[in-house]
């Protein structure tokens, strides 16, 4: 390629800044970033800036000042979109659940045995009047030690899954797993 000969010669950042339009302290960063070496040819230049706009141009190459990579952007919107679709194949096949309706769901089921529990005692007292009060104090315990255990077993699995779910990084670990399989 010919290159013409008052290109050829290094050349100044106010002078480089001229040709092109920029302000000296866009050069200046043009120089700090690396794109442009200091020294070198205004042909040089003219290249290396020509190519960090088609670059930018691309999105293979971020804005200036910290602008958006749109190459990671597209690949973040990528990546959540194929989360969103594994979330709604997952609702379809009947595989997830958020855990905001479970903790409701198991909350309801535990106030229904709770409620359940609690009616032992009259019901007991009705139908065998003959029990003695140890049998029935012995019910109400072994009653109450069930449903104690119901709270506690429900309660580590919630928080267990939820502590699995903020170990995950990929996106997939965005359900309640409640049988321990995928």
């Amino acid at each position: 390629m010919k290159v013409l000969p008052y290109l050829d010669a290094p050349i100044s950042q106010a002078e480089f800044a001229e040709m092109v339009g920029l302000s000296e302290a866009r050069v200046s960063q043009l120089v700090s970033e690396n794109v442009i070496t200091r020294g070198d040819s205004a042909h040089s230049w003219l290249i290396a800036y020509c190519e960090r706009l088609r670059d930018q141009a691309a999105g293979r190459a971020s804005l200036a000042g910290g602008g958006l990579d749109l190459v990671q952007e597209r690949a973040g919107v990528a990546r959540e979109q194929r989360i969103g679709l594994a979330i709604k194949n997952k609702v379809a096949r009947g595989q997830f659940a958020p855990v905001g309706i479970l903790a409701d769901v198991l909350g309801a089921a535990s106030s229904a045995v709770v409620d359940r529990m609690d009616q032992v005692e009259g019901q007991l007292r009705k139908s065998c009047p003959q029990l003695s009060v140890e049998a029935v104090t012995t019910i109400k315990r072994v009653m109450g030690d069930a449903r104690n255990e119901w709270i506690r077993v429900t309660s580590k699995l919630v928080s267990d899954q939820i502590d699995a779910m903020a170990q995950v990084d990929d996106g997939e670990g965005l359900e309640l797993d409640i049988e321990g399989d995928e």
